[in-house]
Formats: C-alpha cells, structure tokens, sequence
C-alpha cells in the first residue's frame, strides 16, 4: 500500500456516494471493484475507486445499465484507452523517424 495515497474505509465511501456498503461489497464480489485490504482485511478506497463507484451508479441508476452492461463498459474502455496510448506511442515514433 502507497503510503501518500489517500484511503476511505467502506464507511466514507458509502457516504460520499450514497451508496449502501452491502451494494459496495457486492460490486466487489461482481469484480467490478478491487479495494485494497488493510489491517484485519478492512476494505480500503482510494479516490479512483470512488470515481469508479460513481460511475457504476450513474449507469446503473441513471441510464438502466445491468451490472454486466457495467463490466462490459468498463472492459471496453480500458480496450479503447490501451489502444489510443498505443497509437500515440506509434505517432510518437512516426515524428521522431522523420
């Protein structure tokens, strides 16, 4: 764990995100979160985590989205977002050749 990051326990994210921390566990066990544990196995949030809760909500609740929607959303993002470093990595290359 990265001691200069900034943790929230179950607690505060349930909190901060109106969200009850039976539905933040089931996210987890629906691996669409991966909380870091400290001490005892206590979950432990960081803010991109949160971001992260905040989106499942916003298309769970606000746009009727299934949680298997969600995964597959997020896999699609992070496809997308690999793609678009790898493309500009080869542009990066591309300049540098010329």
């Amino acid at each position: 764990m990265d001691r200069k990051e900034e943790y929230f326990t179950i607690r505060m994210v349930s909190e901060m995100t109106k969200i009850h921390p039976q539905t933040l566990r089931y996210y987890e066990k629906a691996g669409l979160l991966k909380p870091e544990r400290g001490k005892g196995g206590v979950r432990l949030y960081k803010r991109e985590d949160i971001e992260k809760v905040m989106k499942i909500k916003t298309l769970t609740q606000d746009m009727g989205v299934n949680l298997a929607g969600v995964e597959v959303i997020f896999k699609l993002t992070e496809q997308l977002e690999a793609l678009r470093t790898e493309n500009k990595a080869f542009l990066n290359q591309e300049e540098e050749k010329q």
